[in-house]
């Protein structure tokens, strides 16, 4: 049986080489109202999985501001469909769309399939995807934030301070994807992200059990261990950039019993951030560990994230450039 072209066909727009990320398709619109365009691929690099990212578009009239969400998993593992298993999805995703934001849920290379500077890479390459299409998405492409958990925030922090007039800074933002334009965002939410992986490697790992194999996250991360060279670990940490020209607010939320990623990472980022004249607010969760664990209010905790990234993301907030 001869099957038809869809009508939107057009073999004008056909390409070889086809370029280096998939422009949206029509989204899925359910009975809430909200759009989903789910699993576009927002960069490709030959010999890698191409990354893909899901966007949620709330109801009603646009453009809506977007929040740029990065899963963590030690940078070695994570989905970006997939919170830490303390946050439910639904709570996250609905939280973000009842604030009238957008959720844009990113992949990104793991380190054991590209070493640093490929993560940040890829954020940039994300935001300057959703920028680019922003009018086919219902983004408003002045408004961006990020937010990210663990090595998503780390990532996050590092999206939010390292621009094209950073030390390093052409060299950090990368050519994937859809390759020039903007990456600057308005506000970062970093949940218990590293900020200094100088220090951070000497910090002892915490026992995993036997039958995980699970290797050295830093080491895996910057190509050798930290001790042997600690240039490559200075240049991934976001401290580094905490006095440079980009500095969007920062909300940064940690557990003070976190045996992971010590809370003292955040405060050293929190007093850098500070000290350069930085909008920052540290909020510690006491007596919680990693993803939160052991606390009693992580709906509160979600609430209050979605919150500090819709004072600063709403028209009147965001009056200024992205590019701080």
């Amino acid at each position: 049986m001869t099957q038809s072209l869809p009508a939107d066909f057009d073999i004008a727009d056909m390409t070889w080489p086809p370029p280096p990320y998939r422009p949206p398709v029509r989204p899925v619109t359910g009975p809430d109202g909200v759009r989903r365009f789910e699993g576009v691929t927002y960069a490709t690099t030959p010999g890698y999985r191409p990354r893909l990212l899901d966007v949620q578009v709330p109801a009603g009239e646009g453009p809506f501001p977007a929040v740029v969400w990065i899963h963590g998993g030690g940078w070695l593992d994570g989905d970006r469909r997939y919170p830490p298993p303390t946050v439910p999805a639904d709570l996250l995703h609905g939280s973000v769309l009842g604030a009238g934001l957008a959720l844009v849920s990113i992949d990104y290379r793991h380190s054991l399939e590209a070493p640093f500077p490929a993560q940040l890479h890829d954020v940039k390459s994300a935001i300057r995807y959703v920028r680019a299409f922003a009018d086919v998405l219902g983004i408003a492409p002045e408004r961006i934030g990020v937010w990210g958990e663990s090595a998503g925030g780390h990532l996050a922090a590092l999206a939010g301070l390292v621009g094209p007039g950073s030390p390093g800074g052409p060299a950090l933002e990368g050519t994937e994807g859809v390759a020039s334009g903007e990456s600057g965002v308005l506000a970062v939410v970093d949940w218990y992200g590293c900020s200094d992986l100088v220090a951070l490697a000497a910090h002892p790992m915490p026992a995993m059990p036997s039958e995980v194999e699970f290797p050295n996250p830093y080491e895996a991360l910057l190509g050798a261990p930290v001790h042997e060279d600690p240039e490559p670990a200075r240049v991934a940490s976001p401290v580094t950039y905490a006095g440079g020209p980009h500095l969007p607010p920062f909300l940064l939320v940690h557990g003070t019993h976190d045996g992971l990623v010590p809370y003292s990472q955040s405060e050293a980022l929190a007093e850098a951030l500070e000290g350069a004249g930085g909008e920052v607010t540290l909020q510690p969760v006491e007596g919680a560990d990693h993803i939160f664990l052991g606390s009693p209010d992580v709906p509160g905790i979600v609430a209050e994230s979605v919150a500090f990234l819709a004072g600063h993301l709403t028209p009147a907030a965001a009056s200024g450039s992205a590019d701080q």
